[in-house]
């Protein structure tokens, strides 16, 4: 037994059964995450940063806090999540500043009055991976819509997130522009209900096709074996922004925190740091950031 088959299994693959323990499991330590954030008090260095799984399962998160820490003293807490949750926990009081990828949502959290603004401070794109003998043939499709139309009528093997992250968001848009019914309905599709990292190992295991981040996806390309097939376009754009909480909602130093992580994102350091993350291990970028005259890029 392979331990991506292990991953699959505990990701509810192979029985229904499985999915509704896994549900309920994610369910529970979501809800014990936020009780123990509700109870944290504002120790000094205290900052809960609740970001994307995608920030965390690329590398990028390790290479930025160490300097963000050094430069405030602050000492983040992250909890890392799909977008879904992490605007959920904001909306509930449950964070202090977020870094997510899911623009509608971020929009919405705004208009609900629980955040004040986001700022983009970075961007890649998503890619659809699959088997290298690509059997629905999505190399050749015309639009990302179309790769999704193509793995229905082939019946293909495809793994979902199915947890209203920014990714699975990005899927479920795709899928109505193909028209194709979001919660799957063919033999190959099933859902893993895990972050960007782990779901990108059962698809490599099942061989079957995947979207995902392009970052997550190569810093974990060579466990999984499977091939980015998909076109660049612009509904692949992938944007993240640092979104910061009603500081109403917030003590005064929480807020002042907050603000400090959405400057220090914002900083020309910190954004050079992000274009020249993924260089060294990749020999290319991983994100793109957004706030750098082209000509300071690396």
């Amino acid at each position: 037994m392979t331990r991506n088959s292990g991953i699959a299994r505990e990701a509810g693959l192979f029985s229904p059964a499985a999915m509704v323990r896994l549900r309920f499991v994610f369910l529970l330590a979501a809800a014990l995450a936020v009780i123990a954030c509700s109870d944290r008090t504002a120790e000094e260095g205290d900052l809960l940063l609740v970001t994307t799984t995608s920030v965390r399962d690329s590398g990028l998160l390790s290479a930025l806090l160490p300097a963000f820490q050094e430069q405030t003293g602050i000492r983040p807490q992250i909890i890392a999540v799909g977008s879904g949750a992490a605007l959920r926990m904001a909306r509930d009081g449950n964070a202090d500043v977020l870094l997510t990828h899911a623009p509608d949502g971020e929009e919405a959290l705004i208009a609900s009055g629980a955040a004040v603004h986001r700022r983009p401070v970075m961007e890649n794109y998503f890619v659809i991976a699959g088997p290298s003998e690509d059997p629905a043939g999505i190399r050749d499709a015309s639009s990302p819509a179309d790769a999704f139309r193509r793995i229905f009528d082939a019946s293909a093997s495809f793994v979902s997130r199915g947890d209203d992250s920014g990714t699975h968001r990005r899927e479920v848009a795709l899928l109505k522009e193909a028209g194709v019914d979001p919660d799957g309905g063919w033999p190959g599709f099933a859902r893993s209900g895990v972050g960007m990292g782990q779901t990108l190992q059962i698809a490599g295991e099942k061989q079957a096709y995947v979207l995902s981040d392009v970052g997550t996806f190569l810093a974990f390309r060579e466990r999984i074996e499977l091939k980015a097939l998909s076109q660049p376009a612009p509904s692949l754009r992938n944007v993240y922004s640092v979104v910061r909480v009603n500081p109403e909602r917030l003590d005064p130093l929480r807020a002042e925190r907050a603000e400090q992580f959405e400057a220090f994102m914002l900083d020309a350091e910190t954004q050079l740091m992000i274009a020249d993350f993924g260089h060294e291990r990749f020999g290319r970028p991983l994100f793109r950031p957004l706030h750098l005259e082209p000509r300071t890029q690396p």
